[in-house]
């Protein structure tokens, strides 16, 4: 094992780490080192190694304080209050500087190292890479884009906060939404965030399959299990085995598959078609539905007990009508996507264009708003997408001159993109036109808009 010395180079630690505890601490995502009674480093993992940019061998037999050259090294160092004190310490939030000068936000915890005697000999310090946090602080603080997904939107700006203490637990996640409004998004930004991360991440669509199907993708089978098991085939489950399971569509599971189910949620074992033997399952789960489990449960569709296990952490995500301000960045982004698959020399949404998608009550959500404008980026003919590109069933939703009096929906609509172009105004100091380059419209579309009706 390459990210070990057999014998510390500093001279002073007494005993070996067994081959086995070499392949836990390489086979984990947090930076694990330990140091002597002089701080000299006598083992280094392999994300350790990762981390901070240099060799195992490296590191071996130097001081701490030189290989990690944290802004706490010279006064207030974790590992020598430890060891001064014998207190451990958890999650203390220091800057370290790398081999190529980057400053990383790691997160430390810290214990004493001591021999079968009890007596010690050292000290262990743990570390986790926070720069994906600190990504998302600075996304909450004003930046749209976070793990693939692209919001501004106060409800969605509070989920992304909660994203990286939901992913550090193991706990099984309910998220709700509408169709088309990125669960599985979600579900793949727990997991990327997670110590998991390494490991798989392996969707099941639960109402794309009849229920025997769902039952054997689920557990796998053994070979007679039925007329078409020839062989032995692994599940979903054993595939996500030390990853994640994401479970879609999860209310519409039959309640046969639901007593199954919470058999794996509640003693993690589960037993594969036509085989009585059960096998363990390390996963952790994620489950989604477009439903609400609660009326689910009151209607006695869903199992009490099985709601109650996936909703130890809940994420409710709004639909895109209810976060219109979101519509010209996602816009923009898909039309970017389509321009890099089809080459078309697109710049932008017409004020007409832009108009319609804002004023689109979206039911299929973002998903509707993707196919929207590879519709329109087909079509399109021009530098910008003209209105009358988009889907027909856009053209009701523009609101001509010529019309007498705004219905109510359309005054709420309105009440919306007013509060969207005030905030994007604040964002901006006033400034009308950076605001406008932020909302996709052009400028006099946004003094129009402004105007008293």
């Amino acid at each position: 094992m390459k990210y070990f010395s057999r014998k510390s180079q500093a001279g002073t630690a007494s005993e070996k780490l067994s081959n086995d505890l070499r392949t836990i601490l390489d086979s984990i995502n947090d930076g694990v080192f330990t140091v002597d009674e002089q701080f000299h480093i006598t083992s280094f993992n392999r994300a350790a190694a990762e981390i901070i940019g240099i060799t195992p061998e490296e590191a071996m037999g130097r001081p701490c304080w030189q290989v990690f050259n944290a802004d706490i090294c010279e006064g207030a160092c974790a590992l020598k209050e430890t060891m001064a004190t014998g207190s451990p310490l958890a999650n203390k939030h220091v800057n370290i500087h790398t081999s190529t000068r980057r400053k990383v936000s790691i997160s430390v915890s810290t214990a004493l190292l001591r021999n079968h005697s009890g007596d010690v000999v050292g000290g262990v310090e743990s570390f986790r890479d926070l720069t994906v946090v600190e990504e998302l602080r600075k996304a909450a603080e004003g930046r749209a884009t976070f793990q693939h997904m692209t919001s501004t939107n106060h409800r969605m700006r509070e989920i992304f906060e909660l994203l990286p203490l939901i992913a550090e637990s193991n706990s099984t996640v309910l998220i709700q939404g509408e169709s088309g409004t990125g669960k599985e998004l979600m579900a793949r930004a727990i997991h990327e965030l997670s110590a998991r991360a390494r490991k798989p991440l392996v969707a099941l669509n639960c109402g794309a399959l009849p229920d025997t199907l769902l039952e054997a993708e689920l557990f796998g089978h053994k070979a007679g299990a039925f007329t078409d098991a020839k062989r032995d085939r692994k599940g979903r489950l054993a595939a996500a085995e030390g990853g994640t399971l994401f479970l879609d569509e999860i209310g519409d599971i039959s309640p046969a598959l639901q007593v199954r189910l919470l058999r794996v949620l509640q003693e993690r074992t589960y037993e594969p078609l036509g085989s009585s033997d059960p096998v363990k399952a390390n996963v952790r789960f994620i489950a989604a539905t477009h439903r609400d489990l609660r009326t689910e449960v009151a209607e006695g569709r869903f199992r009490e007990d099985l709601f109650y296990r996936l909703n130890v952490m809940q994420i409710a995500i709004p639909p895109l009508r209810e976060r219109r301000e979101d519509i010209p960045a996602l816009a923009r982004r898909f039309l970017e996507r389509q321009i890099a698959l089809h080459g078309k020399p697109i710049q932008g949404f017409s004020p007409e264009a832009m108009d319609l998608l804002m004023r689109h009550t979206w039911p299929g959500n973002i998903r509707e708003l993707e196919n929207a404008v590879e519709h329109a980026c087909v079509l399109c003919r021009h530098d910008q997408i003209q209105a009358s590109e988009l889907p027909s069933t856009f053209g009701g939703a523009l609101i001509g001159p010529g019309r007498a009096q705004e219905s109510a929906p359309s005054r709420d609509i309105r009440s919306q993109e007013l509060a969207m172009i005030q905030a994007a105004l604040e964002r901006h100091g006033g400034n009308r036109t950076a605001a406008a380059r932020e909302l996709g419209i052009h400028t006099t579309t946004l003094w129009r808009k402004l105007k008293p009706r």
